[in-house]
């Protein structure tokens, strides 16, 4: 089987270990089990639940207390309808296998996470791209998306929040997008994996699932949780996926670790207090980013209204490559060229990390445009 190379994923593995100041991060800044710990009202001793645990695969589905946990982010699934999988990537490779076929048409709103697209396609799926664009705030054009979803259509796969752009789809224009799912039956695959990281009130953006009958929704501890090294992700699916998941989950992961599936219970059953320390983190920081690109001539965005991520546009002459190359090179900081999300002319920055790392790397990047371009 072929598939296109994962241009993302290529330019992290190359460069997040050589790099000195990480502005390409996507995830709020990590927390030590000691946090996590403290987060839950514990304490190191309680690190001793773990020595009598065997080291057996554990409940293949996931277990019941994690997935009760899970349960409690949505307003309308149950237990029977989370299945755990090793992080969100698992859990859109199982969604695209279980539910896609050769010759079936996928209608993949980019950018997004290559996996909508290339997946699909290399199972032989008719993909059609909808582009989002700046001027309609990174939002789908509605219009065009009846157009591209005909008869037959088996599924329509989004980010919400959009990666890479932050953009975010309220309950309205989802409710129009289940309209036009529902009116072909095609099912509505939305990795919502930085779901609540929104700016404002709880964060917590309205979920597919939630709100289609056909609709699936995954996500993982790793962005909004802060538990990337866990690895543990999940989808909330009606029971006719969640059947075909599992039968392709036998031939993948079989479970998740047991080690791994009992902090992320304990992180999920202490979730707010998670959301509330990456909302102090990313609000902040987005306002600082804000501040910082008021007073950049080379450099312009549409402003993320969720997410950990930004798409800044820069008014420079050379390729988003050429320029990221040469920054972390000579600079050490890193940023994501906007090739690796077919945004030519854009690059992507993190701002979910820590506020002085976050701060450093905007000053640093500040003098290389001023001393390059100007």
């Amino acid at each position: 089987m072929f598939i296109e190379p994962f241009k993302v994923e290529i330019w992290m593995n190359e460069w997040e270990t050589r790099c000195i100041h990480n502005l390409a991060e996507t995830c709020v800044a990590s927390i030590t089990i000691a946090e996590l710990l403290q987060l839950s009202g514990r304490n190191q001793n309680d690190l001793s639940e773990l020595l009598p645990m065997k080291m057996t695969y554990g409940a293949i589905e996931g277990s019941t207390r994690l997935r009760q946990a899970i349960s409690n982010l949505y307003d309308d699934q149950k237990v029977e309808d989370i299945t755990i999988t090793h992080g969100t990537i698992a859990a859109n490779m199982l969604v695209h296998k279980a539910v896609v076929s050769r010759g079936d048409r996928v209608v993949s709103i980019v950018p997004t996470y290559q996996q909508h697209y290339s997946i699909p396609a290399s199972i032989g799926a008719d993909v059609q791209i909808l582009p989002l664009r700046s001027e309609d705030g990174f939002l789908p054009d509605l219009d065009r998306l009846r157009e591209l979803v005909t008869p037959g259509t088996r599924l329509i796969a989004l980010t919400n929040p959009n990666n890479p752009t932050g953009a975010l789809i309220d309950e309205a224009m989802l409710q129009e997008i289940v309209r036009i799912a529902r009116s072909v039956g095609a099912y509505v695959l939305c990795d919502e994996v930085y779901r609540g990281t929104g700016q404002e009130g709880n964060g917590m953006s309205p979920s597919i699932a939630d709100i289609y009958e056909k609709g699936i929704s995954t996500a993982s501890t790793s962005k909004a949780f802060s538990l990337a090294g866990l690895r543990v992700g999940w989808v909330a699916a009606p029971k006719e996926v969640t059947e075909q998941i599992l039968i392709h989950r036998d031939f993948d992961t079989i479970s998740v670790g047991m080690i791994n599936d009992h902090f992320a219970a304990m992180a999920l059953e202490n979730h707010e207090k998670l959301l509330a320390r990456s909302h102090r983190i990313t609000r902040s920081n987005l306002a600082l980013l804000d501040t910082w690109i008021a007073n950049q001539p080379r450099v312009s965005w549409v402003k993320p209204r969720a997410g950990t991520t930004a798409m800044l546009k820069l008014d420079i002459p050379l390729s988003s490559r050429e320029f990221c190359v040469e920054l972390v090179q000579q600079t050490g900081v890193m940023l994501t060229p906007g090739d690796a999300f077919d945004m030519e002319g854009y690059v992507r920055i993190g701002f979910a990390n820590d506020p002085d790392a976050l701060r450093e790397g905007l000053d640093i990047l500040s003098e290389y445009l001023s001393d390059q371009f100007d």
